[in-house]
C-alpha cells in the first residue's frame, strides 16, 4: 500500500510543481476573472450616452400623422430611453431637409436620421427611411417599429372612446406562474412540483457540475495520458515497473491526477467567489436573486456520485489508451476517440437543458459514456423514478468494473511496448499471459 501512495504523492509534485500546469492555472483564472468582472470594465469605459440620437424633420402641410413628434413623445415617456428623437428646423424642400440633416450627423449632433414619405401606407403611417453611416441597423428599426406600433394601439384605443382605466386594463401584462409537478409512477409517490425559482436554482446547479465534469475529464484525462506516454518515451517506466506493480501505478497516477483537478478546482471556485465578492458584483449578484437553500441536497449527492464515477471512468480509458502509445507526438491521435465521446456527452446533455425529457437524453442516461452527463440533467430538472436510477447507476458501476479490468490489463501490457504502436492482436496476446 505504500507504493500506492508513493505514487499518488509522487504525480500530484510532479505535476503541480510543472510550469506549464502553473502557467496554465493562472492563465484560465485570469481569463475568468476577466469574465466575471468584464460589465464593469465595460461600464468604466462607458461615457454614460447610451441613448442614440435619431433627427427628423416634420415638414408643414405633409400628411405623415406627426410621426416624428409622436416617436419623440414616446421615447420621452420611458424610463431609459434607447433612442432620442431631435427635431431639426424644416427647410421648405426636401433636398435642403436631406442636406441639413446629413451635416447633422457629421457634426456629431446624431447617428442617423428619419425620412418621410408623402403617401401613407396601410399601417396608416407615411413610408419611413432610417438613414445611417452604420451597416445594417436592424436594432434602431426595430426600435422604431415597436413604439410605431404601440402608438398606433394608442390612437385606436382612444378613438374608440375607452378610457384610461381601460386602456390600462388592456395594456397590463398577464403572468402566468409555472409550477413543475411530478404525476407518480403508479406508487403513490407523487411530488408537490417545483417552483419556477427552484427549477432556475437546480438548471443552475446542474449546468455547473456538467461543465465541472466535462473540464475535470478533459484535463485529468490528457494529462494521465501525457504522464504515461512521457514515463514511456524516457524510459522512466522501466524503472518504476520493478518497483511499483502496475496496477498499483495506474491507479496511483489515477487518484494523484484527481487530487490535482479537486486542488485546481478549488482554486477555480475561490477565484469566482473571490471575484464575485467584490463591491462592484455583488450588487449585480443580488439583483439576481439566486437562493441556493433552494438546491435540493438529494441533488448535490447524486450529482457528487456522477462526478466521480463519471470521472473514474474516463480516467482509466485514457490511462490504457496512454500506456499503448510510446511517443508524445503520437497521442493526440491516439486519445481522438475519448476526447470526441466526452464531447458527445457534454453537448447532449448542455444542448438538452431545454428538453430534459426528449428521447435522446433518456436514452444516453443509460449509455455509461455519456449517463455521468445526461442522467445528472434528469434528476436536476426532471422527475426521475427511483428505479432508473438505480438502474443507471448500476450499469455505470458494472461499466467500471470492466473497464477497469481491462485497462489494467492493457496497461500491465501496454507500459512495455516500445516502437510503434501494438496492434490489438498483439495487445490480446499479451493480455492473455496477465492474470489480474
Amino acid at each position: 500500500m505504500n507504493s500506492f501512495w508513493t505514487v499518488v504523492g509522487f504525480t500530484i509534485r510532479n505535476k503541480v510543481k510543472g510550469k506549464a500546469f502553473v502557467i496554465t492555472t493562472l492563465i484560465i483564472a485570469l481569463i475568468i476573472s476577466i469574465g466575471i468582472n468584464l460589465p464593469y470594465i465595460i461600464e468604466q469605459f462607458d461615457k454614460g450616452d447610451k441613448a442614440t440620437n435619431v433627427g427628423y424633420i416634420q415638414m408643414t402641410g405633409e400628411d405623415n400623422q406627426n410621426t416624428g413628434d409622436s416617436l419623440k413623445a414616446f421615447y420621452e415617456g420611458q424610463e431609459n430611453p434607447s433612442i432620442v428623437m431631435v427635431p431639426f428646423e424644416d427647410q421648405g424642400d426636401a433636398a435642403a431637409n436631406e442636406k441639413s440633416l446629413k451635416q447633422a450627423i457629421d457634426d456629431g449632433k446624431i447617428k442617423g436620421y428619419l425620412a418621410f414619405g408623402n403617401e401613407l401606407t396601410d399601417s396608416g403611417f407615411p413610408v419611413m427611411t432610417y438613414n445611417s453611416e452604420k451597416l445594417m441597423e436592424f436594432g434602431m428599426t426595430e426600435s422604431m417599429q415597436t413604439a410605431l406600433i404601440q402608438i398606433r394601439q394608442a390612437n385606436i384605443l382612444k378613438d374608440a372612446g375607452l378610457t384610461n382605466e381601460q386602456m390600462t386594463q388592456l395594456s397590463a401584462p398577464i403572468k402566468i406562474d409555472t409550477v413543475q409537478i411530478y404525476t407518480g409512477d403508479g406508487s403513490g409517490n407523487e411530488g408537490s412540483g417545483r417552483t419556477p425559482q427552484e427549477q432556475g436554482v437546480n438548471m443552475g446547479v446542474v449546468y455547473v457540475m456538467i461543465i465541472f465534469l466535462f473540464m475535470a475529464i478533459m484535463t485529468s484525462g490528457n494529462m494521465i495520458a501525457s504522464e504515461i506516454t512521457a514515463e514511456k518515451s524516457s524510459r522512466v517506466m522501466e524503472i518504476l515497473i520493478t518497483s511499483v506493480s502496475p496496477l498499483k501505478q495506474m491507479f496511483g497516477k489515477i487518484f494523484g491526477m484527481f487530487v490535482v483537478v479537486i486542488v485546481q478546482v478549488a482554486f477555480y471556485v475561490a477565484v469566482i467567489l473571490g471575484n464575485a465578492s467584490m463591491p462592484h458584483n455583488k450588487g449585480a449578484l443580488g439583483n439576481l436573486d439566486i437562493d441556493l437553500s433552494l438546491v435540493d441536497p438529494i441533488l448535490i449527492i447524486y450529482a457528487l456520485l456522477f462526478f466521480l464515477t463519471g470521472f473514474f471512468l474516463f480516467a482509466t480509458l485514457y490511462a490504457a489508451v496512454g500506456s499503448i502509445v510510446s511517443r508524445t507526438e503520437d497521442l493526440g491521435q491516439a486519445v481522438m476517440p475519448m476526447t470526441f465521446i466526452s464531447l458527445a456527452g457534454f453537448y447532449i446533455a448542455i444542448f438538452s437543458i431545454s428538453t430534459p425529457d426528449s428521447m435522446l437524453v433518456k436514452v444516453t442516461s443509460y449509455i455509461p459514456l455519456f449517463s455521468p452527463f445526461t442522467m445528472l440533467l434528469r434528476l436536476g430538472l426532471t422527475e426521475v423514478p427511483l428505479w432508473q436510477t438505480l438502474v443507471s447507476f448500476g450499469i455505470l458501476l458494472v461499466s467500471i468494473y470492466v473497464a477497469v479490468y481491462i485497462s489494467a490489463k492493457i496497461y500491465r501490457t501496454g507500459v512495455l511496448m516500445y516502437g510503434k504502436r501494438p496492434s490489438w492482436k498483439e495487445i490480446r496476446k499479451a493480455m492473455k499471459a496477465y492474470k489480474i
